[in-house]
């Protein structure tokens, strides 16, 4: 039986690839350095996995920025602005793509960024164009290749498949139908078969994940001609889907002309019978047992059973074993987090510990359970203790939960009618500016919090320290010239960690980094149990900022839907349930914010785009929760009280009913990157509320100019009304420098000036 994996994490357990990039990027250390960081941690993660009994390690999985970035420089596709010439792909042009900027080459706008399916990992958008040529411009998979050759190792190269690389790009300038360069594409991927056959390769996992969504029949079709070709090519390919079911596409993935298949049974272990029905019978089908997307311990006992019935039916040579998916989205090891309860940490497993679950079911079932007997009766008492422990569930939460009425989810009047109450209240300019939330999170920052959570500042030291901060940012604000305010957030560690930390049924890790985008990385925190608030959790900054200005200041929570999203999530109930007790916590924040005299509160909902589920039946039931969870948080307050959201970084055009459904007063919204693409919905809907269309790339060390963000909201003017429009940045600049943000921020102001004498 073959046990192998999809995908390791590689930023390190000590994020020593963030801390590379970073150090590069702002030029304290050479390409040679960065090179050594990641040959260094290739190394280390292989033998990390053949150590832990794989018969396959995945070589690509590596990246030094996004592996949807890799193939699109590997391809030669380079939009037109960063003045490539054709040639091998530098590293250097490899980031001015990712970030807009690099050591070396002229600065240009960055690609695109969203979602990788339902998850927090950010992919960075290939452009293409009509006509696009394609050409082999990029070695750096087989140098990796070539590593773990001479290092000895079981290789098996990692490709993301054709077809979803071509779904993930977007068609830019003259419109054209994306399938018409599938055979210029189809070539650099024969060329790159062929030379890792000839580099030793016997197994290539081709990641085609787009197999899980809905798919139009013509793309059904191309999945066919694309996968004949590959025919001739002397490698075995492992057709790779994860994150849901195959379900109507599974003939189609089936009967490819593959040497095999793998499916996710954890996302959709319904799926197994019609699998084993449908596989012809000189395929292997490898089997996603272990969970690569959330952070407990898998219940052993239930995967063995399934893998024992693919057994019975195709033999143990034709079965793999391995996780669900890459394991990217977990933390990489549990063993340094001594600081958790000893309870919870016995229901959890990140990736080195899922490494050795794949392990134990491979042996279990090679060499009998009795050999691992011990291995499976800790597993066992584990599944028991959390089913069963009293800190998970809590009566007066349940209680609580169903006294919600259905006018606790709507706002007393509706927007016509509280606008002109709000406008009088905050007096309030046409293309009002403000920011996001968060402002740079400098050293100085930083080492409070640390010094606060290490026990070298009492609490009274650390809120002075706090407070000084605060009146530093209010400060700035008022000097650039901005409507509205916000307190910058210099006590908040992450948008989500800070709220968890608050409420009960979250736990948090103290090492549990996972990669968000780049050398961006989170550490998500866990929901083990009910949730509830015991008390206030923001109201004492924000009051205090909102005393040192007459201009009103935006009191800053994170939703539920992005909570809940950007958290590892208990699956013992659904998570509908979850999200209104979270829902039900924020709701009585709100209100003692209000109470405290604020009157603007934003609400972000960073995360609701990228839990949309990935097939089109299940979205309106998902959009029906999320909305109600952010009105239950929302609807308390009087019609003055102004309820602003923000959501970054997804595609919005499709489900732009549902947030106008939200009613939230004004929603902030990440386009610029897009050009204002994001906007197109409003042409056919009518965005009843008002909209702050972001003109600040705050992912890109880029400055934009007062002409640029003029340009940007012109754009925005020709779908919605100036007098809905706001101007502020596309999301929160705390991982920004105040040289960058400063010059920005006052070359905003100058535009909505600009703009209001236009206008």
């Amino acid at each position: 039986m073959i046990a192998h994996n999809l995908g390791f994490p590689r930023i390190g357990a000590g994020r020593e690839l963030k801390f590379a990039l970073e150090r590069y990027w702002r030029g304290e250390t050479d390409l040679n350095r960065l090179e050594a960081v990641g040959r260094d941690l290739r190394e280390r993660h292989w033998r990390q996995q053949q150590a832990a009994g794989l018969d396959w390690v995945p070589v690509g999985d590596f990246s030094f920025y996004d592996q949807v970035l890799d193939h699109s420089a590997m391809f030669g596709v380079v939009p037109e602005r960063f003045g490539w010439e054709g040639g091998q792909v530098g590293i250097d042009l490899y980031f001015r793509m990712a970030r807009g900027r690099a050591p070396t080459g002229a600065p240009a706008a960055a690609c695109e960024m969203t979602k990788w399916f339902d998850t927090n990992y950010h992919y960075l958008v290939p452009e293409v164009v009509k006509g696009q040529r394609f050409a082999l411009s990029s070695h750096r998979l087989f140098d990796q290749v070539a590593e773990a050759k001479a290092l000895g190792m079981p290789f098996k190269p990692v490709l993301i498949g054709p077809l979803t690389w071509l779904w993930l790009a977007k068609g830019k300038g003259e419109p054209f139908d994306r399938l018409t360069l599938l055979n210029g594409l189809l070539k650099v991927y024969g060329e790159v078969l062929e030379r890792l056959a000839e580099a030793g390769a016997e197994w290539v996992q081709m990641d085609e994940p787009v197999l899980v969504q809905d798919l139009p029949t013509a793309w059904k079709q191309a999945f066919e001609s694309a996968y004949h070709r590959f025919q001739s090519v002397p490698v075995k390919i492992l057709l790779t889907t994860y994150f849901g079911a195959l379900d109507e596409n599974l003939s189609l993935a089936a009967g490819l002309p593959t040497a095999g298949l793998h499916v996710d049974l954890v996302r959709a272990p319904h799926q197994l019978p019609a699998v084993l029905d449908r596989l012809p019978p000189y395929k292997v089908l490898s089997l996603g047992m272990v969970d690569g997307r959330n952070v407990w311990r898998s219940d052993l006992d239930a995967a063995l059973e399934k893998l024992t019935l693919a057994i019975d039916r195709m033999g143990s040579e034709r079965v793999w074993v391995a996780p669900s998916c890459s394991l990217l989205h977990v933390p990489v090891d549990l063993e340094p987090e001594q600081d958790l309860d000893e309870e919870l940490r016995g229901w959890l497993a990140f990736a080195t510990q899922k490494l050795h679950e794949v392990d134990l079911l491979k042996r279990a079932l090679e060499e009998g359970a009795e050999v691992v007997e011990d291995e499976l009766t800790r597993s066992r008492r584990a599944i028991e203790s959390r089913r069963h422990s009293r800190r998970i569930h809590r009566p007066e939460v349940a209680k609580r939960l169903a006294a919600v009425s259905e006018q606790m989810l709507r706002r007393h009047s509706p927007y016509a009618e509280r606008r002109p109450l709000q406008r009088a209240r905050l007096k309030l300019p046409r293309f009002p500016t403000t920011t996001i939330g968060s402002f740079p999170q400098t050293p100085a920052i930083r080492k409070a919090r640390r010094d606060r959570r290490e026990g070298a500042i009492d609490e009274t030291t650390y809120v002075a320290f706090m407070r000084a901060e605060i009146a530093r940012v209010v400060q700035r604000q008022e000097a650039y010239g901005l409507d509205m305010l916000v307190h910058g957030e210099p006590e908040r560690n992450d948008m989500v960690e800070y709220f968890g930390e608050q409420l009960e049924g979250f736990a948090f890790t103290r090492f549990g980094w996972v990669q968000s985008y780049g050398s961006r990385c989170v550490k998500p925190p866990i929901i083990y149990g009910d949730v509830s608030r015991p008390a206030p959790m923001t109201v004492d900054y924000i009051t205090y900022t909102q005393s040192l200005t007459d201009r009103p200041v935006k009191g800053m929570l994170t939703g539920p839907v992005t909570l809940l999203n950007w958290s590892y999530v208990r699956d013992d109930q659904p998570r509908s349930v979850i999200c209104m007790q979270i829902a039900l916590a924020l709701r009585d924040e709100v209100l003692d914010l209000e109470a405290a005299g604020i009157k603007a509160i934003q609400i972000d909902e960073a995360a609701l785009r990228e839990g949309l589920p990935l097939r089109l039946s299940d979205w309106q039931r998902y959009l029906e929760w999320t909305v109600r969870a952010f009105r239950l948080a929302s609807s308390g307050v009087r019609d003055e009280t102004q309820i602003h959201t923000h959501m970054c970084y997804s595609e919005f055009n499709d489900i732009i009913d549902a947030i106008a459904e939200m009613d939230a007063d004004v929603i902030t919204i990440e386009t610029s990157r897009s050009q204002m693409e994001l906007l197109d919905a409003f042409v056919d809907f009518e965005y009843p509320n008002e909209i702050g269309p972001g003109v600040y790339d705050i992912h890109s060390p880029n400055i934009p100019t007062v002409e640029e963000m003029v340009r940007l909201m012109k754009l925005a003017a020709q779908r919605i009304p100036p007098d809905r429009l706001w101007v502020n940045p596309d999301c929160g600049l705390k991982t920004r420098s105040w040289n960058e943000v400063e010059p920005t921020l006052r070359n905003m102001v100058k535009a909505a000036q600009v703009l209001r004498n236009e206008f």
